[in-house]
């Protein structure tokens, strides 16, 4: 998970909350010390850490008449946390106009040009026509970088290995990108926000007039992050941050809330080093993954990436029609898959994440449906599609043909059986309305 130790940290002083007899002066002292050492230990600066615990500790002092007081002292530090990281959710409205230019800005280690490729991804899967330039013209392996990564995700990328001069170079593409959606501009780094490369941004600034303008900033840079948004933002207007690298350190609390405070939001956070792991931020959902209380959000947006709307519709109907076979189990697998690994969903579904589920069951749960994965694509359609047929002959076979155990194939059959009494237990009803019911207000389709 992102963060594991200041969720972990946080996690246990809801579970003093939850167990306390009494919610009293010595709890909630207790509770801000806890508090307060788990996000020193993040590297959240001394002075936004005093500022948060003492509205917490004012907020819990003010309303000691409420009923439910231990509740009610767990939503004020939600409250509290969600507010340090810049309250709502910020997002980027691509319809303003035609093409939606986004400059990428940031300093040499930060990922920019691997963001710039997540960004295309994600722009790309839905449904806009976007591309890639490469203005980077200082560090070497820059265009062959975004090249290479463009490729990889089949988006158009511009760039002139002979031009040294950044405005040029947009000056000889620019009729070309007309014909985009969402065109995202790699820009010069340096080691330091120094005159020239404020300079060069200023120049690029003023003649591409982009409609967003995204510092990169690197998770592990920690405190720093502050000054460094807010150096940016005073001199090139920054529209919005993206936090990289938040999966790999445990100090990423410093470049979350140093740059929300300079007012720049924090737009995307990268989770991991794949092509799909970037995530729109969103402070209430990040807060309540943190405290162990899951992101419905994240997750829902995440299963309609991994599923299309076809197959969704095709699911529901064959969910209220009370029908389900291996096929259909086969491709649930697939999307689990493609929304990331085990551990990361799992903290997004409420009530799961505040399970201590050791990380070594979910690694072997993942290794299981990569093993019930080569079994599917040994058995034949008939067994697939009707898998009572399948006798302990049928299992030896399928065994010696993927070279899966014979237990484990028994295993997955077990799993669809339950899965299948769970479907006939939903016929004739609509999943919708049973999500509805649930609070979830969730379109299948």
């Amino acid at each position: 998970m992102i963060l594991d130790k200041l969720g972990e940290s946080l996690k246990g002083t809801l579970n003093k909350i939850a167990k306390a007899v009494f919610v009293d002066d010595k709890l909630l002292s207790e509770l801000i010390r806890d508090i307060q050492r788990a996000l020193l230990q993040a590297d959240v600066n001394v002075k936004l850490v005093s500022e948060l615990t003492n509205k917490i500790k004012e907020r819990a002092l003010e309303d000691k008449g409420k009923l439910d007081k231990r509740e009610h002292l767990v939503n004020i530090v939600y409250e509290e946390l969600v507010a340090l990281l810049g309250d709502e959710k910020s997002e980027i409205d691509i319809s303003k106009e035609k093409p939606f230019k986004i400059m990428m800005l940031g300093v040499y280690g930060a990922g920019k040009t691997t963001t710039i490729g997540k960004l295309a991804h994600y722009y790309s899967k839905r449904g806009y026509k976007v591309a890639a330039l490469g203005l980077d013209v200082h560090r070497p392996a820059a265009i062959d970088q975004i090249e290479q990564i463009c490729k990889k995700i089949n988006v158009d990328c511009y760039v002139n290995r002979g031009e040294n001069n950044p405005i040029k170079i947009y000056d000889e593409f620019k009729s070309r990108l007309l014909k985009y959606e969402v065109v995202l501009i790699d820009t010069a780094g340096r080691d330091s926000l120094d005159k020239g490369l404020i300079s060069e941004i200023k120049e690029l600034n003023d003649k591409i007039k982009p409609n967003e303008k995204l510092l990169v900033i690197s998770a592990d840079i920690g405190q720093a992050a502050q000054k460094l948004a807010q150096g940016f933002k005073d001199n090139v207007g920054v529209t919005g941050v993206i936090i990289s690298k938040l999966d790999g350190t445990a100090k990423a609390g410093g470049s979350l809330t140093g740059a929300s405070v300079t007012g720049a939001k924090v737009k995307f956070v990268g989770v991991g080093e794949k092509i799909n792991d970037l995530e729109t931020f969103n402070p209430k959902g990040f807060v309540s993954r943190l405290l162990g209380m899951g992101d419905l959000e994240s997750l829902l947006e995440k299963a309609k990436e991994a599923i299309t709307e076809e197959d969704a519709e095709s699911m529901k109907d064959r969910i209220s029609s009370g029908e389900f076979n291996l096929e259909d189990l086969y491709e649930q697998m697939k999307a689990m898959k493609k929304m990331g690994p085990l551990t990361k969903v799992m903290d997004m579904i409420p009530g799961f994440g505040g399970i201590k589920l050791p990380k070594e069951v979910l690694k072997n749960q993942e290794g299981k449906l990569d093993k019930w994965k080569y079994a599917l694509d040994s058995m034949t359609t008939e067994e697939k599609r009707n898998p009572d047929v399948i006798d302990p002959q049928r299992v030896e076979r399928i065994s010696k043909g993927s070279g899966v155990p014979t237990s484990e194939i028994r295993e997955l059959l077990k799993q669809y059986k339950q899965s299948k009494k769970l479907f006939k237990m939903m016929k004739g009803k609509d999943p919708e309305k049973m999500l509805k019911k649930k609070g979830l207000n969730f379109k299948l389709k």
